[in-house]
């Protein structure tokens, strides 16, 4: 369904000198640096699949959104959307009918027109059919929970209401393709859970590609069986979730509690290398052991200690994506400094 082989996008950044007299020299003698949005970008996306494409901010995600929908133009390289190039003038139309875009911090939606004016008009910017257009407006206003509120203005709406307004404006035409640029920013948690539970049931239901970019990894986890991670306009990491979080060890804290003391020296003696490490609270009736789940399941610790002890509580939480992905910024730092010495010294 989608397909870049070695995307580039690059600006013009404008070197002007300082004060009056460097802006007067600019207008006759215009220098510029070339910056590297995106440098070499090339993955595929199958068709249905969902995808988390995660970076910092000024890593190439949204300029990459953008090109893949036909805003802006790739310096070098290839974009294909469904077989066809979104940003040349005889393919356009085509692929704009079979993709839907939610720019987080930008609206589609007419300000000063009410919800139902502004659909009505995109079912005639998108050709849909009338018998469509009613079955899936009735669709969506009950997904995304819109009765209340589809005669009103946008500019009287609540960021949720109208990310969920875009949201069903994205996906009025039964697009093919989804693209998300941020659609929970801002959100509070509980709207935010209630547009994300959305989203899945849309993509689910309609079978539809997905490119997610967030700065919320666990929007990712509810949304997304791969991603790709993104630095400095390349590509550092594409694979499967499961994949990225067993990049840096499958990390996991089971904190234990019990009416009487454990012995988490004991329990970890028996596992070997496998316990990493113990941390006991509460004069020894709380103890949380931190074990490498590729060696040492949870059902086996767990299984031993429920043998020796009369257990009280027991929390697990797992290695997160976020703190994972940190760790890979934090490896191509390292090694991109170490590269940097390196040629330095030669």
């Amino acid at each position: 369904m989608i397909e870049l082989k070695n995307v580039e996008k690059h600006f013009k950044k404008p070197i002007r000198g300082k004060g009056v007299w460097g802006m007067f020299k600019s207008l006759f003698s215009r220098k510029y640096t070339v910056v590297k949005a995106v440098d070499g970008v090339s993955f595929t996306v199958d068709d249905g699949e969902a995808v988390g494409y995660i970076g910092a901010n000024g890593a190439g995600k949204s300029t990459t959104i953008k090109m893949m929908s036909g805003i802006l133009t790739p310096t070098g390289g290839e974009i294909l959307i469904d077989g066809k190039h979104p940003y040349k003038s005889k393919e356009r139309n085509a692929v704009l009918k079979t993709i839907g875009v939610v720019f987080g911090q930008k609206t589609q939606l007419w300000y000063d027109l009410p919800l139902t004016e502004t659909y009505e008009l995109l079912k005639y910017i998108y050709d849909v059919p009338q018998e469509d257009y009613t079955r899936r407006m009735g669709e969506l206003i009950e997904l995304l929970d819109m009765k209340p509120f589809m005669d009103a203005p946008v500019r009287t709406l609540s960021l949720g209401q109208r990310m969920r307004a875009d949201l069903a404006a994205a996906m009025l035409h039964n697009p093919k393709t989804l693209f998300l640029d941020e659609p929970t920013i801002g959100l509070d948690v509980l709207v935010k859970r209630n547009l994300v539970d959305a989203i899945n049931k849309l993509k689910t239901q309609y079978n539809t590609t997905l490119i997610l970019t967030t700065h919320a990894m666990s929007d990712i986890e509810l949304l997304c069986e791969r991603v790709i991670i993104l630095d400095a306009g390349k590509v550092l990491f594409d694979g499967s979730l499961d994949a990225v979080k067993h990049m840096f060890g499958d990390t996991r804290d089971i904190k234990v509690t019990a009416k009487t003391p454990i012995d988490g020296e004991a329990v970890a003696l028996v596992f070997g290398g496998a316990v990493t490490k113990h941390t006991a609270e509460d004069g020894g009736h709380s103890v949380t052991f931190t074990i490498d789940g590729t060696k040492l399941s949870t059902g086996e610790l767990l299984n031993h200690v429920f043998g020796r002890y009369e257990v009280a509580d027991v929390k697990i939480s797992e290695t997160g994506i976020e703190q994972v992905v940190e760790k890979i910024y934090e490896k191509n730092k390292n090694e991109t400094s170490e590269d940097g010495d390196a040629q330095g010294a030669d």
